[in-house]
């Protein structure tokens, strides 16, 4: 008689996993079945936006439905990432997140409205967004050797400009001063654009800045990029040097990435991310996206998760050991 409850409760878990499975497939197949809106936390023209409207068109024709950016720039993108965190598990709101959303600003702010682990599904990690280390041409530094001998020369005076307090640009800078053993001044700006026209202005000496917002620029000669804080040299500018060829240890990510409301069903999630790397691995798409300073990575949702995870211990460390206080 036991055996008999045995195999009848086996049963019935089996026959329930497979209607479980046959109703995610079914639930995948259908969507989308409205809007899918694309939510953005910085304006128009930021590596996120390029990303979001590099995909939508296709994603659009593709699934036959409308498929739409929204940017809601405020608080360091925390408001796009609330505004996601709180929408139906759907599918149909998905977040175009930085790594800022989802590690920094867990210890750049005394609190915010949403947790980027418990309170996001991750769907693929899009691209790599290139930091890079810029001068204002009229400075006689073009190499990272010769822009710590000036820093050394003035201790906690040579200035670096960065978009915010703990943004990666920020963090790259006090890493550098860091492994280096140097004292660097950090100016920090609400934003890469501000920061970018005072360096373009001759108002600050250098800066830490997007390869997407600077590439412009130095290649109309008002700013020079002498070194980028990735592990190795990027392929559209083969002849700029990493830092970390002069001072190891010198790397800092920052990546755009796509991720869904906890609870959005895991077929759903994977039609997404599959769709939008397919897009991305395009060759013109990537092409594209390279002349922004944007690397296509296209990473799963198992190693975007892993990504979120080591940034927040990264980040969490740096942040403390410069001393910056949360607002």
């Amino acid at each position: 008689m036991i055996n008999t409850f045995r195999n009848l409760s086996i049963a019935g878990s089996l026959s329930a996993l497979a209607i479980a499975i046959a109703s995610h497939a079914a639930l995948a197949q259908q969507f989308p079945t409205k809007q899918v809106t694309l939510i953005g936390g910085y304006a128009a023209g930021a590596a996120s936006d390029t990303l979001a409207r590099a995909i939508s068109d296709t994603l659009q024709q593709q699934w036959g439905q409308p498929v739409v950016v929204d940017n809601r720039p405020g608080s360091s993108g925390n408001l796009a990432a609330t505004f996601v965190a709180r929408a139906p598990a759907d599918g149909h709101t998905i977040l175009v997140a930085t790594d800022a959303m989802l590690t920094s600003n867990s210890f750049l702010f005394k609190s915010i409205a949403y947790d980027p682990v418990k309170d996001f599904a991750p769907v693929l990690n899009a691209a790599k967004n290139i930091l890079v280390l810029a001068v204002h041409p009229d400075q006689p530094i073009k190499t990272v050797s010769e822009y710590l001998a000036e820093a050394k020369k003035n201790p906690g005076k040579f200035a670096f400009g960065s978009s915010g307090p703990g943004s990666p640009h920020h963090l790259a800078g006090e890493l550098l001063a860091q492994k280096a053993g140097v004292k660097l001044q950090h100016i920090p700006y609400k934003g890469g654009g501000q920061t970018i026209n005072d360096l373009a202005g001759g108002h600050i000496p250098s800066a830490f800045l997007s390869l997407s917002a600077a590439r412009a620029l130095h290649d109309a000669g008002k700013i020079r990029i002498i070194a980028v804080a990735e592990p190795a040299r990027y392929s559209e500018m083969p002849n700029i040097p990493t830092i970390s060829e002069t001072v190891p240890g010198v790397e800092m990510g920052s990546f755009v990435a796509l991720v869904a409301p906890a609870g959005t069903p895991k077929a759903v999630i994977d039609k997404i991310s599959e769709a939008s790397a397919k897009i991305l691995k395009d060759p013109a798409v990537a092409k594209k996206l390279a002349g922004s300073g944007l690397v296509v990575t296209a990473d799963s949702p198992s190693d975007l998760a892993k990504t979120i995870k080591q940034g927040l211990e990264v980040r969490g460390s740096l942040i403390k050991g410069a001393g910056i206080q949360p607002e």
